[in-house]
């Protein structure tokens, strides 16, 4: 039944991908000039007039030439020598025999120009990558390696379902939808298969997200706030000369997406202790078993709204730094758009995740009770064993 499930559902998310990928085109809009940004080595530092600047003196200031060799692309071994201006907020200061990321722009007139893009951090990042994800599988054994098919699985319906369809206009509300019941279901089969645990973990992890979606589309609704006042609106707007971008529904999209991950790990948490809870103790009553669930979801509850709030404020540190230094009123700081959106996020994510506590404890208890039923009596002792004389 496992590799039935997961068959299916890895057909289904195939079809999606080449259905999302068909017709779909990329690309800056109104772009004026073509742009490649590929990896160069620096062959020679021709001359270097940089200094640390005074207000911050770990990072320099000044400019540079440079001699690069081009290593990829179209143009890969052909020599240049450019300009690489240093500053506080482009510090790339260039050394002989460094690989460096540089964005080459095609001209009108058919020159070519180099500039210095940043560092070519793909290697180390990479490495770092493969390296916790190996941590994983040795330290989780075959959950591990589960848990990272999963997380493979997750990544490719973002970039592969969600992404697409909702650049060609589809609602990103009912497509972040679907990628969560496809990725909590392909993770949980793998997991644990189809049983005791996942089906009360996956139906709670789905009315958790929904629960989430919406409280903040009541919420947005009521206090004006939608994907129109998020960061990056604006840009998105002019990336809709392509098709027109659903904006105002990336808000309540993103926190489906963003409070899956914990309300998953609440669900599967509660599920996996009343489970074991039924395992050790069969003569206990679905009641019983709800209690159980309830407690172990309450201490769960308290950790997980606080990781989920906490991960908002972090990724916002540099923001909430800013706004804090002007020295702003409460009223305006609270009826800013940032200030709306990560509230409204935080609150909706923490909101699914209560509310999904108490649904998976009862689903828990509920199947456990009825797909496994206890003695009606206890088992008696066994006779001690008489001892020859």
């Amino acid at each position: 039944m496992r590799i039935f499930a997961l068959l299916a559902l890895f057909s289904l998310t195939a079809i999606l991908m080449i259905y999302a990928a068909a017709g779909l085109h990329t690309g800056l809009a109104g772009r004026q000039g073509a742009s490649d940004y590929v990896k160069a080595r620096v062959e020679a530092v021709l001359s270097s007039d940089t200094s640390p600047d005074n207000a911050y003196p770990e990072r320099r200031t000044g400019e540079q030439q440079l001699r690069i060799r081009i290593l990829e692309g179209s143009y890969s071994g052909r020599q240049m020598e450019i300009t690489n201006y240093v500053n506080v907020l482009h510090d790339i200061e260039a050394r002989q025999g460094m690989t460096i990321v540089v964005q080459l722009t095609h001209q009108s007139d058919g020159s070519l120009s180099a500039s210095v893009y940043n560092y070519d951090r793909s290697g180390v990042l990479i490495l770092f990558g493969v390296c916790v994800l190996a941590l994983l599988c040795i330290a989780g054994g075959l959950k591990g390696v589960q848990s990272l098919f999963g997380i493979l699985f997750t990544v490719l319906c973002v970039v592969f379902i969600l992404l697409p369809f909702v650049l060609k206009g589809a609602p990103p509300i009912g497509i972040a939808l679907l990628v969560v019941v496809l990725a909590t279901a392909v993770h949980f089969i793998l997991l644990d298969g189809i049983g005791r645990k996942t089906v009360p973990a996956l139906i709670s992890t789905v009315a958790g997200a929904l629960f989430s979606a919406g409280a903040a589309s009541l919420v947005g609704a009521i206090a004006s706030l939608n994907g129109f006042h998020m960061q990056e609106a604006e840009a998105l707007l002019l990336q809709s000369a392509h098709g027109q971008i659903p904006i105002h529904g990336l808000l309540v999209a993103g926190i489906l997406i963003s409070a899956h991950g914990a309300v998953m790990d609440v669900a599967i948490t509660i599920a996996s202790a009343v489970d074991e809870f039924r395992r050790e103790s069969p003569m206990h009553s679905d009641t019983d078993r709800f209690r159980f669930g309830m407690r172990v979801g309450r201490d769960a509850m308290g950790t997980m709204v606080n990781t989920l709030v906490l991960a908002y404020v972090g990724s916002s540190l540099n923001t909430l730094l800013l706004l804090y230094s002007y020295g702003i009123s409460f009223a305006q700081l609270i009826n800013t758009d940032l200030i709306g959106v990560e509230l409204l996020e935080g609150l909706a994510g923490s909101l699914g995740i209560i509310l999904t506590v108490p649904l998976v404890a009862f689903l828990s208890a509920f199947l456990a009770g009825r797909l496994h039923t206890a003695p009606t009596t206890l088992p008696k002792k066994p006779e001690p064993v008489k001892q020859p004389q």
